[in-house]
């Protein structure tokens, strides 16, 4: 198991209580839910991958469970991992999910690769 099926489930439930459009992309070994065409929330292992932008990033960081999310050595600002243990529980996961929500229409989508010819 690359990633935590189970926690797959239990954000695309959020997302569906919500009523949010997304797409499931799996990428970067884990398992991505764009939401506009753009990154929203993930799953890296067990671990839950906000983008939460950076103006809520320093607060999130003080949360218990929540740390920089890290890929090559150094963090990238605007998105946290969050530890199995802070997202046990479904209201705090669907905390989470809504700070990802609320950040989304804010986000940048990633620019397209163009296809060779």
């Amino acid at each position: 198991m690359a990633y935590d099926e189970r926690l797959g489930e239990r954000i695309a439930q959020v997302l569906d209580e919500k009523k949010v459009a997304y797409i499931e992309k799996k990428m970067m070994g884990g398992l991505c839910f764009m939401v506009d065409g753009k990154m929203c929330v993930g799953i890296v292992k067990n671990e839950l991958m906000a983008r939460i932008g950076t103006e809520k990033y320093e607060e999130a960081l003080k949360k218990e469970g929540c740390k920089e999310m890290n890929f090559t050595g150094r963090s990238m600002k605007g998105y946290v991992f969050l530890e199995p243990e802070a997202i046990d529980m479904d209201k705090d996961l669907e905390y989470w999910v809504q700070l990802c929500l609320d950040f989304n229409p804010l986000a940048k989508a990633s620019k397209k690769k163009k296809k060779k010819t």
